[in-house]
């Protein structure tokens, strides 16, 4: 028995017990059944609102405990509502925070199950933190049906890693910016990326990587900021709302299945950024509108002493394996690729879900395996981001067959390398062949390694070559946010000049890098605009700068051009010629079976000493057909670099392909145009990349 009162506050009574299962808000034909986990509360209230911003809802149904609650599930089903309504919860219960317990019957809670949620204009993110009521300022849920949508055809794409390469981006970045020729009501919107696919088509990435996408607090920042990046989620099942440009309370739904279905049809892989290891509540002292609501010590992990455990540098860490948190999880991944159709998921600080309730790391832990195991994730992109903020990191040792991880030693190491530190060079060279000193013993592909150099956090690629050290002030916290080990190099000169030879320095630097992580063996990953020197004038944490600092700048397209021409055409031939690579092979196989040589500025003769900062690569394809020859001088002088004699080559002679050192176009040609080489040695310019190619005839038929 469900007591309903309406707005005027009379009481009466229906008998609508509801299901279980399926969690949420399901609509059937006549209504809409709603089923929610709540451990230990004395009762609950469903709230039916008819405006966003009413602080009266227009029903209010009060659960039966002995009708409309099955275990620690409470339901009821709601006739003649459907799509669209406005709803929430409020749930009483005891108080004792030492226990685990945090109900507060005065904060209207958002559905963990929840498709779609609405943020009033007047949203308060600090009234969820105060005592009292805050149903006008809190956000809500919304009643969808994401089943009639018309897909025409669309599946995931499921393309291979070894024809991958990943383009990090933010969805609202991306447009907003007024250069990006986007209308203003579709800038920093699902619609307004979909505007911008020829670019990426152009660029000739396989897959973007988006940062979170569920609806996360903008709220949760610094006074006077707005968080940014997303790292603050408030659902797992909800697209977030401010990026679309449809202003309905289901438009989000729509408009990001358009964007999924558009970005397929061009042929380029969707893979969402998401957080399954904190949430937007915060510690104690943080808002109470979902999670904390109905159940804190099930979602979060706690101390002896109730208090929160913080391994995410957040204030929260989800208590992942638990067996409620693994549905929940494991329902969220299933509800992006079955109804999103999304291609895969990047993990923030995966090495979380692999702690238990009271923050131990698990030697099996359940969760990633139930994600491994999944049929319904079978052949979608998992990657982890395999560490965490409480010390744990388990790069080259995360769980599982189809986990791929973020490589930070290769970011690490190159940038190392390639500013000219000592004592790196057998790192370098291990990063280059999908580090075998870290994969190697595990008989896993090359491409479970996704080599980047930079991303959302830290600096942009111009800033690593323009920045000795963070400039992070505008963050409001006196610059003590983001890392101060960034291993950057600044050219020798902090910030933006106009001293030509530090600027054609950086051009060069910016270009070495871009050449390594794309010639690398394993799966790159390029930051958003990073191929047009994007600066965030040294902020290596902006992710409270919704603003000109954090959004791309289409004016530098022009600004930075060759640098533009130099990925994409790094790009195009990867992956026209990856196939030129054995695949489907371990990398211990693969490099035991490869015929490599390495050299110094001699042949046969690699520089493996601490003082070292040049190398050469001779590579032969998998039908040895195609030779590459690969010289990186790090060192501050030119150096002359012995080439292997060309009657050993087929073709019989060395062709240039790329040399960093040179004007545009003469960077990076294109194959059926490379000049060839007499000599039989190179003079390398200081600080510069170039890659030689050798290869026989073409076959016919």
């Amino acid at each position: 028995m469900a007591i309903v009162t309406d707005r005027e506050g009379s009481k009466y009574c229906e008998i609508h017990r509801g299901n279980t299962s399926p969690l949420g808000a399901t609509v059937f034909p006549g209504g809409v059944n709603f089923s929610v986990f709540a451990r230990d509360c004395t009762g609950i209230e469903l709230l039916l609102f008819d405006h966003l911003d009413d602080a009266v809802p227009s029903r209010t149904i009060s659960f039966d405990p002995r009708r409309n609650r099955t275990y620690h599930y409470w339901h009821t089903f709601v006739p003649d509502i459907g799509p669209g309504q406005l709803y929430g919860y409020r749930v009483a219960g005891p108080f004792d925070p030492r226990r685990g317990r945090r109900f507060d019957p005065g904060k209207l809670l958002i559905d963990p199950y929840g498709r779609a949620v609405a943020v009033p204009e007047g949203y308060d993110r600090s009234a969820a933190c105060q005592p009292g009521d805050n149903l006008a300022v809190a956000m809500k849920s919304v009643v969808a049906d994401p089943r009639g949508y018309d897909w025409g055809g669309d599946v995931p794409l499921k393309r291979s890693y070894s024809g991958t390469v990943i383009y990090e981006m933010h969805v609202a970045g991306f447009t907003k910016h007024p250069s990006s020729g986007v209308p203003a009501d579709r800038r920093g919107t699902y619609a307004g990326l979909i505007e911008k696919i020829p670019y990426l088509v152009q660029l000739g990435v396989t897959a973007v990587e988006l940062l979170p996408v569920f609806q996360f607090d903008p709220l949760d920042a610094p006074f006077g900021l707005r968080n940014y990046w997303g790292y603050s989620p408030v659902s797992f099942f909800a697209p977030h709302a401010a990026y679309s440009s449809r202003k309905d309370p289901l438009g989000p739904l729509d408009e990001f299945r358009d964007m999924v279905k558009a970005l397929h049809s061009a042929g380029i892989e969707v893979i969402l950024d998401v957080v399954f290891n904190h949430t937007s509540e915060g510690d104690h002292q943080g808002p109470t509108f979902c999670y904390r609501g109905f159940a804190n010590d099930v979602y979060y992990s706690l101390g002896p002493d109730g208090d929160y455990l913080n391994y995410t540098g957040c204030g929260n860490t989800m208590n992942a394996n638990h067996h409620v948190v693994r549905r929940l999880i494991i329902d969220s991944l299933h509800y992006w690729v079955k109804e999103m159709h999304v291609d895969g998921f990047r993990f923030d600080l995966a090495s979380i879900l692999s702690r238990d309730g009271e923050g131990r790391p698990l030697k099996n832990p359940p969760i990633l395996w139930d994600i491994e195991s999944d049929p319904a994730l079978a052949g979608i992109k998992l990657i982890a981001e395999a560490w965490d903020a409480g010390g744990l990191y388990q790069v080259g040792s995360f769980i599982g067959d189809s986990w791929k991880e973020w490589n930070g030693e290769f970011r690490d190491d190159v940038r190392c390398f390639l500013k000219g530190d000592n004592g790196v060079i057998s790192r370098f060279a291990a990063r280059l062949l999908a580090s075998p000193d870290i994969y190697g013993h595990q008989e896993r592909e090359p491409e479970q390694s996704i080599n980047f150099v930079t991303c959302h956090d830290g600096f942009t690629l111009n800033d690593l070559v323009s920045y000795n050290v963070k400039h992070n002030e505008k963050n409001g916290e006196r610059n003590r946010d983001g890392a101060d080990n960034n291993l950057s190099w600044n050219c020798g000169y902090e910030g933006p000049t106009q001293d030509p030879a530090v600027e054609a320095l950086r051009n060069r630097q910016v270009k070495n890098f871009l050449a390594v992580t794309l010639l690398a063996l394993g799966t790159p990953m390029l930051l958003m605009g990073d191929e047009v020197r994007r600066t965030q004038l040294g902020n290596n944490n902006a992710y409270c700068q919704d603003n000109e600092l954090g959004w791309f700048d289409w004016s530098l397209l022009d600004t930075h051009a060759d640098v533009h021409r130099f990925a994409r055409e790094l790009i195009s031939t990867r992956l026209l010629h990856s196939d030129a690579i054995m695949v489907d092979m371990a990398l211990s196989r693969l490099l035991g079976q490869a015929k490599l040589e390495w050299h110094g500025v001699r042949l046969g003769t690699p520089d493996w000493s601490h003082e070292s900062h040049s190398i050469a690569l001779t590579a032969w394809s998998g039908n040895r057909r195609l030779v590459f020859h690969l010289m990186v001088n790090a060192y501050w002088r030119p150096l002359r670099f012995m080439l292997p004699p060309p009657q050993r080559l087929p073709g019989g002679s060395w062709l240039r392909w790329i040399d960093t050192s040179l004007p545009s176009p003469e960077d990076i040609v294109p194959w059926e145009t490379m000049p060839a080489l007499m000599e039989n040695s190179y003079l390398l310019p200081a600080r510069t990349l170039a890659v030689l190619i050798a290869r026989g005839p073409r076959r016919r038929g």
